[in-house]
């Protein structure tokens, strides 16, 4: 039988907005030129792999600084989980699965038959 856990409402809290502050930081990046700062475009075929990439504006000020909010608030949530004090409440050999049930509350666990 899978193992259950009483996370507090702090730490679940805290750990969906991680969820939900990487989310954005990744859709943001995806949107936003390759290059932060205004590059020529460029193509290599020289190694194992053609690499091609047109050329990039930049980031405006205002993307640089929504970036750095979101990565800055990635690292204090992420700072947070990790920390909280409930991860001392739980036995060492069940930390792992403790944890990876926080970040993937949805998911059952597989059951052999």
């Amino acid at each position: 039988m899978a193992a259950t856990y009483d996370f507090p409402s702090d730490l679940l809290a805290g750990q969906e907005e991680l969820h939900q502050v990487r989310a954005e930081l990744l859709a943001l990046l995806k949107r936003l030129p390759w290059s932060v700062e205004p590059l020529d475009g460029f193509s290599d075929d020289t190694g194992w792999r053609k690499v091609e990439r047109p050329a990039s504006p930049g980031w405006t000020e205002n993307e640089q600084a929504e970036v750095e909010k979101l990565r800055r608030r990635e690292r204090e949530l992420a700072v947070f989980v990790s920390g909280h004090r409930f991860w001392s409440e739980v036995a060492t050999e069940k930390k792992v699965d403790a944890r990876m049930r926080l970040k993937h509350p949805a998911e059952e666990p597989s059951r052999e038959t």
